[in-house]
């Protein structure tokens, strides 16, 4: 008999409870070699696309629109649906073709839709033409989509929710308020997971839905950052509806697919598997190398230091991915969000410091509604105060560390009154 105290076997445990809450619910080997083959097909498919609408002087629907349709957009997608049916670790192969060539990666324009809603459709649609209709404008980034989970009394709890959805004929009636919703002023969709059956504890009384963003009975309003931007927002719900036809996953079933919502959120956020020093990191090195007449052995010491972390990361998030492409969800998604944030964070300290004085000189506090997550063209000091809330978004560092602790390291968990109770019984400020 295995002991619990094996490392490895707590990592399988813990993939075990997750795969339990997908469909299916076997687990295969993972796949830790990329056929040659494949790799050679997806890189010629990419460049001939690349060539035919090239970046640099097509509008960037087009070239994303040709991307789907050769099944480049998300390549382990089935084909048909922007997919060529091979390995998620290919992915990588597309993007640095694309941007090599000087476009832009899909999920900067639309990461929620990109890097969250689209495996959720694509397991949990029932309607395959529904799917593929949500799934090309999606790619394009001519429909952006948002996320409605987090509520003013259910951040980290995200289940204690108590947006409510109301059956009527073909359609559900939603009341309630979402918040920290990103993008949701320019989002055409919004993923919504709302309470359909109060009589039940609090994860077992949940249904999801597709709800469509541009109706009366939803309002959005700005929720201002210390940046200047206003990216994130507070969603009110007034008996806006939503086909039932738009529902995914069984009713009162909506916690199982928020989960396969939320492990592609945390290894969305987590970072972009790039070459050796690209990212946040590159960016550190670039503005390192601008300013010779600031190096430090101190500076030194933490620029090392941080591209070594930098590299760990990147070779994680790497491992994450595989595992994910071969059906194994697992601890590597946590690990990816908490080490992406608290390191965004420290490079952009850094480039502070190295910028010295110079780094208080920022003035744009000018009201915006961001389209983007990040700007390319933002300052290292609007990247600086943008980070701060890297530790917060898409779950908490203090909520992955429980994960990693409970579930991977068997630690006792936090005591918990309401996972039985009917959640209409559990008090609530």
């Amino acid at each position: 008999m295995v002991p619990e105290t094996d490392d490895g076997y707590r990592r399988d445990r813990h993939r075990r409870r997750c795969q339990a809450q997908l469909p299916g619910g076997a687990m295969s080997s993972p796949t830790t070699t990329r056929p040659a083959s494949d790799a050679a097909r997806v890189a010629q498919a990419a460049r001939e696309v690349v060539e035919a609408h090239d970046p640099r002087s097509v509008p960037r629907e087009e070239l994303f629109g040709a991307l789907y349709d050769a099944g480049l957009a998300w390549v382990h997608h089935p084909e048909g649906l922007g997919g060529l049916g091979l390995s998620r670790g290919l992915q990588p192969v597309v993007d640095q073709i694309v941007t090599d060539a000087g476009g832009e990666r899909m999920f900067a324009v639309n990461p929620i839709g990109y890097g969250m809603g689209a495996p959720t459709v694509v397991e949990y649609g029932a309607d395959r033409e529904q799917v593929a209709a949500w799934l090309r404008p999606m790619a394009t980034g001519e429909e952006i989509w948002c996320q409605l989970f987090s509520e003013p009394g259910a951040g980290s709890d995200v289940a204690g929710l108590a947006t409510s959805a109301v059956r009527d004929g073909d359609e559900w009636v939603v009341n309630g308020q979402k918040v920290w919703t990103t993008l949701a002023h320019v989002a055409r969709w919004g993923m919504l997971v709302a309470r359909t059956d109060p009589e039940q504890p609090k994860h077992r009384g949940l249904t999801y839905f597709v709800i469509d963003m541009a109706q009366p009975g939803v309002d959005v309003r700005p929720l201002r950052q210390m940046t200047g931007q206003a990216e994130f927002n507070e969603v009110h719900l007034s008996d806006a509806r939503v086909l039932d036809a738009h529902r995914l996953g069984e009713v009162g079933a909506g916690w199982k697919v928020a989960i396969t919502t939320l492990m592609n959120e945390r290894t969305a956020i987590g970072g972009v598997t790039g070459r050796r020093g690209s990212g946040v990191i590159g960016e550190a090195l670039g503005l390192w190398r601008a300013h010779p007449d600031r190096h430090t052995p101190v500076l030194r010491d933490r620029l090392a230091a941080l591209w070594t972390r930098a590299e760990t990361h990147r070779l994680t998030l790497a491992r994450a991915r595989r595992t994910a492409s071969a059906g194994q969800p697992g601890p590597e998604g946590s690990v990816s969000k908490l080490v992406g944030a608290e390191l965004n964070q420290d490079v952009y300290e850094f480039c502070m410091d190295l910028l010295g004085p110079d780094a208080l000189l920022y003035d744009d506090w000018s009201m915006d509604r961001s389209r983007v997550h990040t700007d390319p063209n933002s300052t290292v000091q609007q990247r600086f105060l943008r980070s701060r809330a890297n530790t917060i978004e898409g779950g908490t560092s203090e909520v992955m560390r429980n994960i990693l602790g409970e579930r991977v390291l068997g630690l006792p968990g936090e005591p918990r009154s309401d996972s039985d109770r009917p959640w209409k019984e559990v008090p609530r400020g």
